[in-house]
């Protein structure tokens, strides 16, 4: 096999998969903690819960002065900070693969020879005979070894991009947060004590029906502490209003939540118009 078909061969067998798999895996790991930390961060930031178990957004209350009074603002919390929304916008692979070797190609030769040469010769002397041997060796002994070396080296490295921003906000939670704005709220520091109207007039006999309602400082309606002097009243638990049932008299009844807030309401007895008849005659030819 020459060498390039060798490189190649040796190419393919490098974890491609894991090379390029690896990374994204491990950007979609990061992704999906990035989005845990967002959910995190709306949980124990921008929502409480309640000993009931409902979860309630956390609101911030601060007092300022507009128009000359002083009032109190009650804004979520979700919506005047960051929410973090990271999010990975590209990723960039790169790697250059490294295949590093040398081919070698050896042989060897081994030569000997030897010759032996054994040979006797006789002859007569004096009725004697005497042998003689002579033996010859030769030994050649050649040893080559031969080496050939080819070398292929093909280097691999890998280089990751990632390019993370701040995401745009989904839908949804752009919603949530446009709701939460429009609940932005203005109240007196010291709650707003309000009535359907400050002036009934009722025909005799008749009572006038007054509905008083009042805000806390933090924006929350509670009909619980609503007084009238001289009246009961009977509270609405869906609206979160208290009503009365108020005769005409001369002096005003006094509606009061707490020690600050007060309402005079006036109701005045009305006399009921009488019709007066009318008679008609016609003529006729």
């Amino acid at each position: 096999m020459d060498l390039s078909k060798k490189t190649t061969s040796t190419l393919e067998s490098l974890p491609f998969y894991n090379l390029i798999g690896g990374p994204l895996n491990a950007c979609i790991r990061a992704q999906a903690e990035a989005a845990q930390t967002t959910v995190n961060f709306i949980k124990e930031v921008g929502l409480e819960e309640e000993k009931d178990g409902v979860t309630e957004a956390i609101y911030v209350h601060f007092t300022f002065v507009q128009n000359g009074r002083k009032v109190t603002i009650s804004v979520p919390l979700l919506t005047i900070v960051p929410i973090p929304y990271i999010a990975i916008n590209s990723i960039d692979i790169k790697f250059k693969a490294t295949v590093s070797g040398v081919e070698t190609d050896s042989f060897s030769s081994n030569y000997s020879s030897e010759y032996n040469e054994n040979y006797s010769r006789n002859y007569k002397s004096w009725n004697k005979r005497k042998t003689t041997s002579l033996q010859t060796s030769f030994s050649s002994k050649h040893d080559s070894k031969c080496t050939q070396d080819s070398s292929f080296s093909v280097e691999s490295t890998i280089d990751v991009e990632v390019h993370a921003g701040q995401e745009s906000m989904p839908a949804g939670m752009a919603k949530v947060l446009e709701m939460l704005g429009a609940a932005m709220d203005l109240v007196s520091p010291d709650g707003e004590l309000s009535v359907n109207d400050t002036t009934f007039y009722v025909e005799s006999g008749k009572k006038a029906r007054v509905i008083a309602q009042y805000k806390t400082p933090k924006g929350l309606y509670d009909s619980q502490g609503i007084k009238c002097k001289g009246a009961t009243g009977k509270p609405n638990a869906m609206d979160k209003t208290m009503e009365f049932e108020l005769e005409a008299k001369s002096e005003p009844y006094e509606i009061s939540c707490g020690d600050v807030q007060k309402v005079l309401v006036k109701v005045t007895e009305v006399a009921v118009p009488t019709a007066k008849a009318t008679s008609s005659s016609a003529t006729t030819a």
